[in-house]
């Protein structure tokens, strides 16, 4: 199959992807029923958000996915690949998975970097279990990818094994100007502890682009998974990402959200904290510009008692772009005791600039403690005026304030994932290419954040004891 575009999509692509692969019955027949729901479904699903999605934006006459797309390294995957050659790491060049590093002290102890059609062929009841826990009808682009995902992870980490470095994965769209429809999968076993970096890139192209995603987490007993996400694709592409954790008894689940380019991002995050002592945090940081826009879900389904739900977002919007926050916190009838909260809040650089936030709750039992809140704002004139009399331009005192309302945020994270997404601002607002990359600026930014959070942990051990 050469190639098939998005707005004429048909069962006959089902036939050509499951026979590709080799798929089992089951799984082919799981992709047409999908393909069914996908079809009937509109593309935002709640009545309630219905007038604010810019899903459209994604032109699908455009978006072209295929089985077999360029396999050529782009020059920034290959710079990032040097710097981080010693981490175990997977790279998705289009629908190929190009590279895959894991060390043989890891794979002795039963760790799993794979592609998903590996996944299935390898391990068929594990994916099995997990595909079947997601329910197509929640959301359009979610039964998209159950019907014609084209490529994908998978990495499971073995009970009792704690990784001491991250895994990287790098994920970065085609040369050629195809697309992707990513199934990802993340299953941490009982008593295991995992750090995942993914950076989501794209090349610069004629056409529009699209990284279409679903990545389902499976968080077990005691476990503990952080997952961070640096999207830094090319403004012409469009980012959709559908995320579901399921978390079980006395673990803890961390999402780090960096979303600094494409046309569109549009990402989905479900924490369902399904076990008794169950944590969910999940923290997004926005920085938008041009005509960009990011919409937003994060969700909180509290299904135990004495579980924790925490979720903060924070948008920054220059010229013309635009960010929607959507947020629900619901607590069900067995999940006394829980506490959860959810916050959306963006400042507004230019006139021309837009934000809605709309959180809710849904609170169906007593005991418990949940709140929320959201904010708009300009920039407030009297500190533009107060910078400007210390010899500050407007664009530097913009970016002092900015830094000043995300610094509660980055005391949530390490010093690590702060000084990338200190770096990745600085790159933006500065107009640089979107790309991790070891110069020396991201050098003396890590510096700062290094001793930064050293002096934060100073501090901490100083009153403890007061």
């Amino acid at each position: 199959m050469s190639s098939f575009v998005l707005s004429k999509l048909g069962t006959n692509h089902i036939d050509e992807i499951s026979d590709a692969n080799n798929e089992p019955s089951w799984l082919k027949d799981y992709r047409k029923n999908s393909f069914a729901i996908y079809e009937k479904l509109p593309p935002e699903v709640s009545p309630l958000y219905n007038k604010y999605t810019d899903a459209n934006r994604m032109d699908s006459s455009q978006v072209t996915f295929s089985l077999s797309s360029d396999t050529t390294l782009p020059d920034f995957v290959k710079d990032r690949l040097s710097e981080i050659s010693d981490n175990p790491s997977i790279i998705q060049i289009g629908t190929n998975i190009s590279k895959i590093n894991l060390p043989s002290e890891l794979k002795s102890k039963g760790v799993v970097i794979c592609s998903i059609h590996d996944a299935i062929k390898e391990h068929e009841e594990k994916i099995k279990q997990v595909f079947e826990k997601i329910d197509a009808k929640q959301d359009k682009y979610v039964a998209l990818n159950n019907a014609f995902f084209n490529s994908g992870i998978c990495i499971y980490v073995p009970k009792n094994v704690s990784l001491e470095k991250p895994i990287h994965i790098i994920s970065s769209l085609a040369l050629d100007q195809t697309s992707i429809i990513s199934r990802n999968v993340i299953i941490c076993d009982e008593n295991s502890n995992a750090s995942i970096v993914q950076e989501i890139y794209a090349p610069s192209s004629a056409k529009q682009q699209a990284y279409l995603e679903v990545l389902d987490t499976t968080v077990k007993p005691n476990s503990n998974l952080e997952l961070v996400t640096l999207q830094a694709m090319d403004e012409n592409a469009v980012n959709f990402s559908s995320r579901a954790a399921n978390i079980a008894q006395d673990a803890r689940m961390s999402w780090y959200l960096g979303l600094f380019g494409s046309h569109l991002s549009r990402y989905k995050v479900n924490n369902y904290l399904n076990g008794t002592g169950a944590t969910a945090h999940d923290t997004e940081v926005v920085f938008g510009n041009k005509n960009q826009s990011f919409d937003l879900s994060s969700n909180l389904i509290h299904n135990a008692p004495y579980t924790i739900g925490r979720v903060l977002e924070k948008s920054v919007l220059k010229d013309t772009s635009k960010s929607l926050f959507k947020g629900m916190i619901r607590i069900e009838k067995g999940a006394s005791h829980s506490e959860s909260y959810l916050a959306g809040h963006s400042i507004l650089l230019d006139k021309g600039a837009k934000s809605d936030s709309i959180p809710g709750l849904e609170i169906l039992t007593n005991d418990v403690k949940a709140t929320h809140s959201a904010s708009v704002a300009q920039m407030d004139e009297e500190q533009l005026f107060y910078l400007a009399t210390r010899c500050l331009s407007k664009s530097e005192a913009q970016k002092i304030i900015v830094e000043g309302f995300l610094e509660p945020l980055s005391r949530k994270m390490s010093y690590q994932i702060r000084a990338w997404i200190s770096y990745l601002i600085e790159s933006k607002w500065l107009g640089r290419d979107l790309k991790i990359k070891t110069d020396e600026q991201l050098k003396a930014i890590l510096e700062v954040e290094e001793t930064r959070y050293r002096e934060a942990d100073i501090f901490e051990s100083h009153y403890k004891y007061r």
